[in-house]
């Protein structure tokens, strides 16, 4: 009699073999690969042992040279070595101020920058993909075998289209994407599940090119992000930058060449790390102390526990609820910044996990998990959006539909209406960010929904819903209720907007919430005006000789004045105005309604009626 194999749903149906996963980091400076092994998460060396691979690419014009041997080389040919070129993804020339102290000849595309190398354009795109396909092949080499697909990690403050960027850069590189998950989030898991640790913690993510802070709390297996938050401009290459200034300006060095100022970035770094455990170091013929170093880093850290202090409000939890803080990041080696975190939290920060590698340690985790290996299934990982999504209404308004910091996986719907009578199309504006008006937040997409049935303005009933996925990627639907006619988009990247824009529209969005809740008020009264004052000339129009001339001139005159006060500034005579033409117009639609229900009753009999 044959045997039916059967097994768990989500797993393998061979409990002989197991499907190949990996959890991949791309990192600003270094990039990494991990895979479950023996029940057991690791990160997978290359052929010498090497589990860092090095965020850098060469382009010689005959082949790439990737990781470690471009890095060897970064000094002599820069123009053509890229490395934290992540920092350039959803970036155009103008979000990059520095760019002209980088060796690079930049690109001004529309949406993102490219590179000018001996080999032509290249996108911080295909730079990704290049990581990417390497750590792809040092995985499948480790085990013989055909990955089944990777789990990749993205800065929590990723947006729509840089994470779409990302799983873009994944399939040039060859890679099935089974799940994008925050760097936070990683961590966590990492730490969660080799600690066994429950309730809320901190995950501060400081990296080469970019600092995330998110507050989690873990409940047997459940990772959920009450908040997160950022500053994407900010990282160890701007201490490298800045430790490197400071000692040319004491050895009397200018860095006029791009070889000099990359060779000085170099000497930079390898200083600051070798001060992680030496006092005192030297660097181009100048003696730098870890007291030194401190200081010059003090601005960066301090711009980090910023980000901090607001995502603890965001969360509604003081510092002293957080029961541990897990450091993530080569650049939180540094003992300035265990230091200042240790005594913002009051307590001693976690490290007993490699920075550099957490992150892929916890994204392999999941990544066994997603490919049916783990015995326990899918691990329950409540991420969160980092900004508002909503649509432009009427006078260019922002109506947010899903807040920023609910949970993902999220499906939201909200009813909107006509403004004119007989719309047969509206026009849906996907918007992005905290302010009120459509022209401070960031445009992700526009579509139609073309069909509606001709009707009175206000009476089609558009639903439109907002679908955000587990990998933070978003698609609207759009969908009028009695016809049933329905429209829909899915974001595709725009490249158009970078993590620090994310955090300065959140800032801008608190600084400027009383003015913006102010110009709000403004444009709903304008509009409003707008909208009685077509009503009522509608209604003049098709019933104007029911009035007699002195009703007809009052009305009249209430719309002059209307017209003239809708377009200043001063909200309360605008409602004051609408009011006075809604009370005005009461008896002539007492009227138009009389002659309504004479004209529906004109030739029928009482029985029928």
């Amino acid at each position: 009699m044959a045997l039916l194999q059967i097994s768990e749903p989500g797993q393998s149906p061979d409990p002989h073999q197991r499907r190949v996963a990996v959890g991949i980091d791309l990192g600003t400076t270094n990039s990494l690969v991990a895979a479950v092994r023996h029940g057991v998460a690791e990160c997978l060396p290359d052929a010498q042992g090497r589990v860092l691979l090095p965020s850098a690419v060469r382009y010689t014009g005959e082949r790439h040279v990737i990781g470690h041997d471009a890095l060897a080389v970064q000094a002599d040919d820069p123009g053509n070595t890229l490395v934290s070129a992540k920092r350039f993804m959803g970036r155009t020339l103008a979000d990059l101020p520095a760019h002209d102290k980088l060796p690079y000849h930049f690109v001004d595309r529309p949406g993102m920058v490219a590179i000018a190398t001996r080999e032509g354009e290249v996108s911080p795109v295909q730079f990704s993909a290049e990581i990417l396909a390497t750590l792809r092949q040092r995985a499948e080499d480790s085990f013989d075998a055909d990955l089944f697909g990777a789990v990749i990690t993205v800065p929590a403050y990723f947006d729509d289209a840089q994470r779409q960027a990302t799983k873009d850069a994944a399939e040039l590189a060859g890679l099935n994407v089974l799940r994008l998950i925050n760097e936070p989030t990683a961590a966590a898991v990492a730490y969660g599940l080799d600690n066994g640790s429950e309730g809320l913690y901190a995950v501060y993510d400081l990296g080469g090119g970019t600092f995330d802070i998110s507050i989690l709390r873990l409940t047997k297996g459940v990772f959920e992000v009450v908040s997160t938050g950022g500053d994407a401009a900010l990282g160890g290459d701007d201490i490298d930058h800045a430790l490197a200034d400071w000692v040319l300006q004491r050895a009397g060095r200018p860095a006029d060449t791009p070889q000099a100022r990359r060779a000085a970035l170099v000497a930079a770094r390898a200083a600051k790390e070798r001060l992680t455990d030496a006092e005192v170091t030297e660097m181009l013929g100048v003696e730098v102390s870890r007291a030194d170093l401190a200081a010059i880093a003090r601005p960066f850290i301090d711009r980090t526990l910023g980000a901090v202090r607001k995502a603890l409000r965001d969360a509604d939890v003081a510092r002293d609820e957080v029961q541990g803080v897990v450091m993530v990041g080569g650049s939180t080696r540094m003992p300035a910044v265990r230091e200042a975190v240790s005594a913002f939290f009051g307590r001693t920060v976690l490290t007993n996990l490699n920075p550099d590698e957490v992150v892929a340690l916890g994204a392999a985790i999941q990544a066994n998990a997603l490919a049916g290996n783990a015995k326990d299934g899918e691990l329950l990982l409540l991420d969160v959006i980092p900004l508002s999504l909503g649509l432009e209404t009427m006078g260019g308004l922002v109506e947010r539909v899903v807040e920023r910091n609910s949970t993902i996986p999220v499906a939201k719907a909200q009813d909107f209406t006509t403004f004119k009578d007989g719309q047969t199309a509206m026009a849906l504006h996907v918007v992005q960010g905290e302010r009120e008006l459509v022209s401070e937040c960031r445009s992700l997409a526009r579509f139609e929904l073309r069909g509606i049935p001709p009707m009175a303005a206000g009476a089609a009933r558009i639903r439109v819903t907002f679908q955000v996925d587990a990998d933070g990627l978003l698609s609207v639907s759009a969908r009028e209720q009695a016809s049933g006619v329905e429209a829909s988009v899915v974001v595709k990247p725009s490249y158009g907007l970078a993590d620090d824009q994310i955090e300065r529209m959140l800032k801008d969005g608190f600084a400027h919430a009383e003015g913006d809740i102010a110009a709000r008020a403004l444009r709903e009264a304008r509009v409003e005006a707008e909208r009685m004052a077509l009503a009522t000339r509608a209604a003049l129009a098709a019933d104007g000789d029911l009035l007699q001339a002195e009703p007809r001139a009052q009305l009249d005159a209430l719309l002059i004045a209307l017209d003239q006060v809708r377009q200043t500034d001063d909200t309360a005579a605008i409602e004051a105005a609408t009011k006075a033409l809604a009370d005005g117009t009461e008896h002539f639609a007492a009227l138009r309604m009389n002659r309504g229900i004479r004209q529906a009753l004109s030739g029928k009999r009482l029985d029928e009626i």
